[in-house]
């Protein structure tokens, strides 16, 4: 699939491909012996834990020493003292996934003040500009994500029906991108679908926000839920009262493949790429340690997972076999 979306100042899309490391490369960072501290928004979801996976991976073949891995819990108190307290240990690079756009500036930026090199995953902060006070970004198309998770939920409401959005509440650069995406979808495509939207400010609060969101307008014949984690505690609310609510979400996290693979009610999800996107990070930061330079904007492209296809996405994403009892939900497990 081709990037849909822009970066946050409206930058075209580089292909994680176009960040290469040769074994000479290597072998000059090994020289080096870098050290190297990841700053996560959280380490809870499979998605972050695959990111983490990808990054320390490639970043051991290049002989960088990781010194930590942060997680700051969704909360911009923990990323500010986290940054200031990984300043102090003067790292070669931070690779950090800002908690929001706007709290966590002046820390981000205090890194690449001090001559630290820093690459962000998914966001930027408000006023922070690539080349200048940051490296790259490197992220999904959040945008086609959006587009993904729409066409897919569009295939399940019938003409004249209400979508319902969770959207997070807060300003961040990934998720904006796939509220954007799926109301602009639906706009220019199922004009007779009306998109209604709350918001859910954390993720154990987003099941809460859906039924109040069906019960203000009971219309709605579909919900998309801006990620996984949160697709979880709505699809847990929403079943007991209403079972067959078709939902589509972003990530093929655990519960919600098993929910995907059994017909329902997950019935389609927009897939990112984790731990590609992590190697992608770390080859971002080697190259940049090298003293060459790099995109703005890298970016990888998600995948349209369906029931028909989950196996074969799951494998590719998370590089392991699909759980067994996955496969039972397929009747995979029977011989032909």
């Amino acid at each position: 699939m081709t990037i849909v979306g822009l970066g946050p100042h409206g930058e075209r899309a580089s292909p994680p491909e176009r960040v290469t490391l040769l074994p000479q490369d290597k072998t000059a960072a090994r020289a080096k012996k870098l050290r190297v501290a990841i700053v996560m928004h959280t380490l809870e979801s499979d998605w972050a834990k695959h990111v983490v996976q990808g990054i320390i991976g490639t970043l051991g073949e290049c002989g960088a020493i990781v010194i930590d891995v942060v997680d700051c819990n969704f909360s911009s108190e923990a990323q500010i003292d986290a940054l200031g307290r990984l300043q102090g240990e003067n790292p070669d690079a931070i690779i950090s996934l800002p908690v929001n756009n706007t709290t966590v500036t002046k820390a981000h930026l205090a890194i690449s003040g001090a001559g630290i090199k820093l690459v962000l995953i998914d966001n930027v902060p408000t006023g922070m500009l690539p080349g200048k006070d940051y490296v790259s970004l490197v992220s999904a198309d959040n945008f086609g994500l959006g587009k993904i998770a729409a066409e897919l939920l569009s295939a399940r409401l019938p003409l004249g029906a209400s979508a319902g959005m969770l959207a997070y509440d807060a300003d961040f650069f990934a998720t904006n991108e796939r509220e954007i995406a799926f109301s602009r979808w639906m706009e220019v495509n199922r004009p007779d679908v009306a998109v209604k939207t709350a918001r859910f400010s954390t993720i154990d609060g987003a099941g809460h926000e859906a039924v109040q969101l069906i019960n203000d307008h009971s219309e709605i014949a579909g919900l998309f839920v801006v990620w996984d984690s949160p697709c979880i505690d709505v699809v847990r609310a929403v079943s007991k009262r209403n079972p067959d609510m078709p939902i589509t979400t972003v990530d093929l996290g655990q519960e919600v493949t098993e929910s995907l693979a059994k017909g329902g009610p997950v019935i389609g999800i927009a897939g990112q790429r984790p731990f590609q996107q992590g190697e992608a990070v770390a080859r971002t930061t080697i190259t940049t340690l090298l003293d060459r330079p790099c995109p703005d904007w890298v970016a990888l492209p998600g995948l349209i997972v369906s029931r028909s296809n989950v196996i074969e996405s799951y494998q590719a994403i998370w590089r392991k076999p699909a759980p067994r009892d996955i496969l039972i939900r397929l009747d995979l497990l029977q011989s032909k």
